[in-house]
C-alpha cells in the first residue's frame, strides 16, 4: 500500500500549488520523487499509489492536477490506467515517468492519453519543469517518439475531416502542434481563453480525436503549422 498523502498543502506566490499524485510500484522511487518535489514552492504531492488500479482510484479521490505515472507495474499497468482515466473523463494531466527508453513502451502510453513522458534519471529541475509544462497544457513529445507515432496510420476516420475545420480552428490547431497552451494560444490570437477552449473542443469533435496529443500529431501529419 502506498504512503498516505500529505495533510498540509503548499501555496505558490502565483496561487494554488500544482497538485501531484505519484503512481509507481517502487516505494524508493516514490520517496525520491516526493523528497525532491516537496521543496518546490509551487508543487504539492497530494498522495501516492503503488499500481495502476490504485492510481485510478486515488486520482478520482484526490483530483490532482498532474499524475506522475510509471508504465510497467504489476496488475493494472500505466497504459491501462490511462485508458481508465480517459473513460472516466478525468481532467488530470498524466506525465509518464519511466526507465524504459524503447518506443514500444512509450508510444502506447501516449496513444492512451499521456501528455508526455520523462525518464527516471531526468534532472530534477527538468522534472519540475515538465510538471509545470503539462499542467499549463503543453504536450511533451521528443522528436523520435513523435516520428514513431507519425509513422503509423492512426488517423482513421479523421483523415478526410480537416476540411470541416474553420480557418480559426486551423490556426488554433497549428498552435497546438507547436506545443502552445490554451493561454498562450489566446494571447497569440487575441482571444479569450474560454473561446480557445471552445475551439479546441470543436477541433477534437470534428476530427474524432481524444486529446491534444492526438490533435498535435494530426496537425503535423497533415501539414497544419502554427
Amino acid at each position: 500500500m502506498a504512503e498516505q498523502e500529505r495533510p498540509q498543502a503548499h501555496e505558490s506566490a502565483a496561487g494554488r500549488a500544482i497538485r501531484v499524485l505519484l503512481v509507481d510500484d517502487h516505494q524508493v522511487v516514490r520517496r525520491g520523487l516526493r523528497t525532491f518535489l516537496e521543496v518546490q514552492d509551487d508543487i504539492e504531492v497530494v498522495g501516492e499509489a503503488a499500481d495502476g488500479d490504485e492510481g485510478v482510484a486515488r486520482t478520482e479521490e484526490l483530483r490532482p492536477d498532474v499524475v506522475l505515472m510509471d508504465v510497467k507495474m504489476p496488475g493494472m499497468d500505466g497504459v491501462e490506467a490511462l485508458r481508465r482515466l480517459r473513460e472516466l473523463a478525468n481532467p488530470a494531466k498524466v506525465l509518464i515517468v519511466t526507465s524504459f527508453t524503447e518506443q514500444r513502451t512509450v508510444v502506447p502510453a501516449l496513444r492512451a492519453g499521456a501528455a508526455g513522458y520523462v525518464y527516471k534519471d531526468v534532472d530534477p529541475d527538468a522534472l519540475a519543469g515538465a510538471i509545470r509544462s503539462v499542467h499549463a497544457g503543453h504536450v511533451l513529445l521528443q522528436p523520435e517518439v513523435a516520428g514513431a507515432l507519425l509513422s503509423q496510420d492512426e488517423s482513421g476516420g479523421a483523415q478526410g475531416r480537416g476540411g470541416s475545420l474553420t480557418e480559426r480552428e486551423r490556426e488554433v490547431l497549428g498552435l497546438i502542434a507547436d506545443g502552445r497552451s490554451n493561454r498562450e494560444i489566446a494571447r497569440a490570437l487575441v482571444l479569450s481563453e474560454k473561446t480557445v477552449k471552445t475551439h479546441v473542443s470543436n477541433i477534437l469533435m470534428k476530427l474524432d480525436l481524444a486529446d491534444r496529443t492526438q490533435a498535435a500529431l494530426w496537425a503535423v501529419r497533415h501539414g497544419v503549422a502554427g
